[in-house]
């Protein structure tokens, strides 16, 4: 049986860069089609010179029927509010798709609305869309056609959250998150905020109570313990290129120890391939995740004050975005859930 073939939608971005360097490893597919913002003369190994040798294909303006015409399966690394408008087309030419932007999260049409500022587009394939967090929806991502890639940041919130939560260990209305993300987080733009001499030498929060990715976090802590969550959520961004350290806060809603926190946890993700929980109180850090769709967990209790810590470290390009959407690809088209990751 030959190759898949497989296009990146938007592939000058810093997520769609990602996945064409994870999917021109890939042993079981062929990158067959990709496009960015503009048309341009060079193919996109001149753009990204790392890729010579690897891939081979002109890099121009999206063009829906040339697209549809050489693939059978899509990525859309598009901006927010752009995805819904093109995946229907490439699902009634019975392609399947992965989405790495929000429009096909949040459920409920006016948080979406709220969040990002527009009515959603697409109702018909929103409700059919799961949630492409593999730990929680493997299941029904194996018979999707579309599926919803997590936001980097619920990635490793909802990672470190879920377990405690789920075993009635946490107080559901005491969770804190403190998150930290590297530069590409935000895209590949011009910005002011964004550029090096801004950034460099400097830490700050951001979207104080109204960054997109909390009603992302509350819907799935939600779904996943049957009543609502509601959360704190303070992003930062630190001066990295990649990587997020998310720091979350919990009471403890029954007596425990570190180390029966830690048996849930490594209880709850013995199956899963890209989640390490780590023994004995030890912490996890960025660099130990970089590069990797790896999702690392440390835990502490303090039994005296009645509270947990939980530290996740993940990759926002890879285990946030374009690895987590690749490992979503291999769900879906029943590929071994590891291949082309690491």
């Amino acid at each position: 049986m030959g190759k898949l073939r497989v296009g990146v939608i938007g592939a000058t971005g810093y997520t769609g860069e990602e996945l064409v360097r994870i999917l021109s490893q890939h042993p079981h597919v062929e990158i067959s089609y990709v496009s960015g913002r503009e048309d341009r003369s060079e193919k996109i190994q001149d753009i990204f010179p790392y890729l010579r040798g690897r891939v081979d294909l002109p890099c121009n303006a999206f063009s829906e029927s040339d697209a549809i015409a050489k693939t059978d399966f899509v990525f859309l690394s598009l901006p927010h509010t752009v995805s819904m408008t093109v995946a229907p087309q490439f699902l009634a030419a019975g392609k399947k798709v992965v989405d790495v932007s929000a429009d096909y999260r949040l459920k409920d049409e006016s948080v979406y609305e709220k969040f990002y500022k527009t009515p959603h587009a697409d109702s018909a394939n929103l409700k059919d869309a799961p949630y492409g967090l593999p730990e929680l929806y493997r299941e029904k991502i194996k018979s999707a056609n579309l599926v919803a890639n997590p936001g980097c940041y619920p990635t490793g919130s909802i990672l470190g959250i879920l377990p405690g939560l789920k075993a009635g260990v946490f107080e559901k209305d005491s969770i804190q998150i403190d998150a930290k993300s590297g530069v590409t987080g935000a895209g590949r733009k011009a910005d002011k905020g964004l550029i090096f001499g801004e950034v460099n030498e400097s830490l700050k929060a951001y979207k104080l109570f109204e960054h997109q990715h909390v009603p992302e976090i509350e819907q799935e802590l939600s779904n996943a313990c049957g009543s609502d969550v509601k959360i704190v959520f303070v992003p930062h961004l630190v001066p990295l290129n990649r990587g997020i350290l998310s720091t979350i806060y919990v009471k403890l809603a029954k007596k425990t120890n570190t180390e029966d926190l830690i048996k849930i946890y490594q209880e709850f993700y013995k199956d899963e391939p890209f989640v390490k929980v780590y023994e004995n109180g030890a912490l996890p850090e960025i660099k130990n995740v970089a590069h990797t769709n790896f999702c690392d967990i440390g835990l502490k209790v303090n039994e005296e004050k009645n509270i947990a810590v939980i530290v996740t470290a993940i990759d926002n390009l890879g285990k946030g975005a374009a690895g987590q959407a690749v490992q979503n690809m291999n769900i879906m088209c029943g590929f071994t859930e590891t291949a082309g990751l690491q």
